[in-house]
């Protein structure tokens, strides 16, 4: 009786001038028990010394785009996804260019057989930072951010953890997808540029019947703080607000959930003097123009054009 063929396993890591960051993330992969088959890198038209960090790696086993434009983090996932399945990997497993996986980490993936999976982010002290949330609410109008519980408010540490904790929403940070996956629903969405492509993409999958499990014992240590939450006045703003509404209006289970985004855009315009002053409200205000217009998904499915 012939053994069961092992599934193959594509890393995507998608990077913008951090060339260090990099080179110690691509460390992290060279150091796995389970080596990848391939590496796709799509390099967002950094200018710092990005091409010669990946062209001293020939201990991995890389395929390096280096994009004429910055495509955003959106962009990268997209593009690095479809390359991936293209070349006919069973396992695409999604990687930024700041976190650092454990050794075991790739290998204690591979052991589990569900279609959706991820790794659980520690920060550089070893304290649980896993903002994957276990509950993200499109039903009840009234609640404002729909992250209602994430798993770093639901446990003290990883170790408080059981071995899976089903989640609803993923970052591109570890996160494992299968291809029966990309094959039910599609590329993760361009549009999107930065933020909440992930959760876009876990809202579908779920929606398709996936389930998606964080894995406790497969780590990956973060190499930098959580700071957008302060950045609601500057360009990334735009886009947290902008993608927020547009999840809402796509993926929202009721009118009043649909709706909500013009509630919270009104209320961030009038709070604006006490917050972030002029620059959050137009950041708000094109926000919500600018979703109205992306209301249809353009995570395009393979084999459908």
């Amino acid at each position: 009786m012939s053994e069961p063929r092992s599934e193959s396993v594509a890393v995507v890591v998608v990077t913008f001038n951090r060339a260090d960051l990099l080179a110690r993330m691509l460390d992290g992969l060279a150091a796995q028990t389970h080596r990848p088959d391939a590496v796709f890198v799509i390099d967002n038209a950094s200018a710092d010394h990005t091409r010669a960090v990946l062209e001293a790696r020939a201990d991995l086993p890389l395929v390096v785009t280096h994009s004429e434009e910055n495509l955003g983090g959106a962009g990268g996932f997209h593009l690095g996804v479809e390359q991936a399945y293209a070349a006919g990997h069973d396992r695409i497993w999604l990687m930024d260019d700041d976190v650092v996986p454990a050794p075991t980490c790739l290998e204690v993936l591979m052991g589990h057989q569900e279609s959706c999976l991820m790794a659980v982010r520690e920060d550089l002290r070893g304290a649980l930072v896993e903002k994957a949330a276990i509950h993200f609410d499109l039903r009840r109008p009234h609640a404002i951010r729909p992250k209602r519980a994430s798993v770093e408010s639901v446990y003290a540490d990883r170790a408080s953890m059981p071995e899976r904790v089903e989640i609803e929403n993923v970052a591109f940070e570890g996160f494992m997808v299968h291809r029966r996956v990309v094959d039910a629903i599609g590329l993760p969405d361009p549009a999107y540029f930065i933020f909440y492509d992930d959760v876009d993409f876990a809202v579908r999958a779920r929606r398709a019947g996936f389930r998606i499990w964080a894995v406790r014992d497969a780590v990956l240590v973060r190499q930098l703080d959580f700071d957008q939450q302060h950045a609601l006045d500057t360009w990334k703003g735009y886009y947290m607000y902008r993608n927020l509404f547009v999840v809402h209006f796509r993926h929202g289970e009721n009118a009043l959930v649909r709706a909500k985004p013009y509630a919270i855009a009104a209320a961030v315009v009038a709070l604006s003097p006490l917050r972030g002053g002029r620059a959050e409200a137009a950041n708000v205000t094109r926000a919500i123009r600018d979703a109205r217009g992306m209301r249809r998904d353009a995570g395009r499915t393979p084999g459908r054009g």
